[in-house]
């Protein structure tokens, strides 16, 4: 059953604020990574401590400088249900995580965060493997 939305606002507010497009339904999902051919970050937010502690930091300092995607969006798992399922359908190769960070590039998957990658890992070493991702990638 889904937290109220009042007290996970302030957790989508953390990613929307630096730019993020939140896609709520499975219909947000197909429409961006089934026809974006940009580089997209994709973040599974989650209400978890290591969400709050270090993969949203992570996402933000990632953000930073040097290159970057061209297009941030998100999903939140345990909340919009039906788009995070989608988007899990586009995370090929990998159980269903959250949080968890995912790059596509023209269409495909071609670099993925998991939840274990991220537990015990500060924002700082999140960011700088996001970052190791951009520069490969992006």
């Amino acid at each position: 059953m889904p937290y109220p939305e009042m007290l996970v606002a302030p957790m989508r507010e953390d990613l929307v604020r630096i730019g993020f497009k939140e896609l709520r339904s499975a219909e947000d999902v197909d429409q961006v990574l089934g026809n974006e051919t940009r580089t997209t970050l994709l973040v599974v937010n989650s209400v978890c401590g290591c969400a709050a502690g270090a993969a949203r930091p992570g996402v933000y300092l990632s953000l930073q400088e040097g290159p970057k995607p061209e297009a941030l969006t998100t999903v939140f798992a345990g909340q919009d249900l039906e788009a995070t399922e989608r988007a899990r359908q586009y995370i090929t190769g990998y159980p269903p995580s959250s949080p968890a960070v995912a790059l596509f590039k023209d269409q495909e998957l071609v670099w993925m965060m998991e939840r274990h990658q991220i537990e015990g890992s500060t924002p700082q070493e999140i960011a700088a493997g996001l970052q190791e991702a951009y520069a490969e990638h992006c």
